[in-house]
């Protein structure tokens, strides 16, 4: 990626407060460079110590995977939480890596399969909405992702200002473009203008944007602006899965074919359909899925929350 100008910044930023935000920065650029091993064993120091201090996080995602994966024993799903901290934490540093760094020096690290799925999609010339998920790996699975195909991406913008700028610019140096998630009118223009935008929809942003469809047989609040962009569009529906191979070193990025007979016309049964496609790329390596999040929160009229501890 480009070397950013020296005037990039607003000086606002240069503001006492946003002084930990500079420092992480600072170790996310420091992160991108380490060395493959040290990489790897940085990123599963940092998810031993959150497993072992954020309580929090452990009981959501204890039980996220109690839910999900109710075949487990004990033993098994304890391991289970841990190596998902560990893999997530490893994905600080591919995301790292993703934004501070050309995704050409890890050409060598990714297959990419399904490819002529994508060409298919492309040549209908209605423009592509590609399903990703949130795995561990999404940012850079982006960026290895740009070697092979261009594409735009929606994204929640950040909290904070400052790591919202480094976050943006980074993406806009992968993406061809990075659109709020609140923008439809964004999405859908880019979508009629023969533009692949990437969106992932496995995330719970509450009652009025969902539907209740079955996500590992539980009902979840599932968006339902997959089924809208694609009918204001008419666009194909790729879905796009991308892991860590089990040798740590290497990566593996693959479309399936279009979503068939999508949009339906029934909301539930297009959120049925994701979500099924979503199960089935988690089950693959379901450590690496991003379980720390409250994926069930918002709960149907009158049933209790998942995540309370008493």
């Amino acid at each position: 990626m480009s070397k950013r100008k020296r005037h990039d910044y607003p000086e606002s930023f240069a503001h006492p407060r946003y002084w930990s935000t500079w420092c992480a920065i600072g170790l996310m650029r420091v992160g991108a460079f380490l060395p493959w091993r040290l990489k790897l064993w940085v990123g599963t120091a940092i998810g031993e110590l959150v497993w072992r201090f954020v309580k929090r996080r452990r009981h959501i995602t204890e039980t996220n995977l109690r839910l999900c994966f109710p075949e487990l024993g004990e033993r098994e799903l304890a391991r289970l939480v841990r190596r998902t901290f560990h893999a997530n934490g490893i994905g600080i540093l591919e995301t790292a890596t993703g934004w501070c760094r050309d995704p050409e020096h890890l050409r060598h690290r990714v297959s990419f399969k399904g490819t002529e799925h994508m060409e298919a999609a492309k040549a209908q010339g209605k423009g592509v909405l590609i399903i990703g998920i949130h795995f561990s790996t999404l940012d850079l699975g982006g960026a290895l992702h740009s070697l092979f195909f261009d594409a735009d991406v929606v994204y929640r913008p950040h909290n904070n200002p400052l790591f919202e700028h480094f976050m943006t610019k980074a993406r806009r140096g992968i993406f061809g473009a990075a659109i709020d998630r609140h923008d439809l009118r964004g999405v859908v223009r880019r979508v009629k203008g023969g533009h692949a935008v990437w969106y992932s929809p496995d995330q719970d942003f509450g009652r009025d944007a969902s539907v209740f469809a079955p996500f590992f047989g539980i009902d979840a609040a599932s968006i339902r602006l997959t089924s809208k962009i694609a009918r204001m569009t008419g666009a194909p529906v790729m879905p796009l899965m991308f892991h860590r191979n089990p040798d740590n070193r290497t990566y593996t990025l693959e479309y399936l074919p279009a979503l068939e007979n999508f949009p339906s016309g029934d909301e539930v049964a297009d959120a049925t359909q994701v979500n099924a496609f979503i199960e089935m790329a988690i089950r693959k390596h379901p450590e690496q899925y991003l379980w720390l999040h409250r994926r069930f929160k918002t709960r149907p009229e009158g049933e209790a929350s998942f995540y309370d501890q008493g």
